[in-house]
């Protein structure tokens, strides 16, 4: 149950202790088109979908709230719209990372693309090394136990 696609600038592979290999993979192309990427790396390392997790920012959360999902729509979000179309699936886990939804009507690419503010920054680096050890639960435990432990 160890192989992911999540974040990193470009596939890397993992070998751990627990015999499985963790790849990290975060697609070039626009958002958009992330499904392209998930359906070939899924294709050529034979990954089955219950072993897919992916990360991704959430509007709808409050900022630096994470929640682990086993699966789901898009809602709204287009990488995950591409994923499912990609995948032809929405069957796969995502971890979620809150970002709020703190932006005026007809800015939100720019609020997602923008820059964290100071006090969001110092909360980030929690935030990042909780979503890494959720990612690596959800690895050895399992997406439900993992749901359990940190939901």
């Amino acid at each position: 149950m160890c192989h992911s696609i999540g974040p990193s600038k470009t596939r890397e592979s993992i070998r751990s202790n627990f015999c499985c290999s963790l790849h990290l993979i975060k697609p070039s192309n626009f958002v958009n088109n992330s499904g392209k990427a998930v359906q070939y790396w899924a294709n050529e390392l034979k990954i089955k979908l219950e072993n897919i997790i992916v990360v991704t920012d959430d509007l709808s959360l409050p900022f630096s709230k994470i929640r682990l999902k086993k699966k789901g729509s898009d809602g709204g979000h287009n990488g995950l719209k591409s994923i499912n179309i990609s995948l032809k699936n929405s069957n796969y886990s995502r971890l979620r990372f809150g970002i709020d939804n703190n932006f005026r009507t007809g800015y939100q690419s720019e609020y997602v693309l923008g820059e964290f503010s100071k006090e969001e920054q110092k909360e980030l680096e929690n935030n990042i090394e909780l979503s890494s050890e959720i990612a690596l639960n959800f690895c050895y435990l399992g997406v439900d136990r993992t749901m359990n432990k940190y939901n």
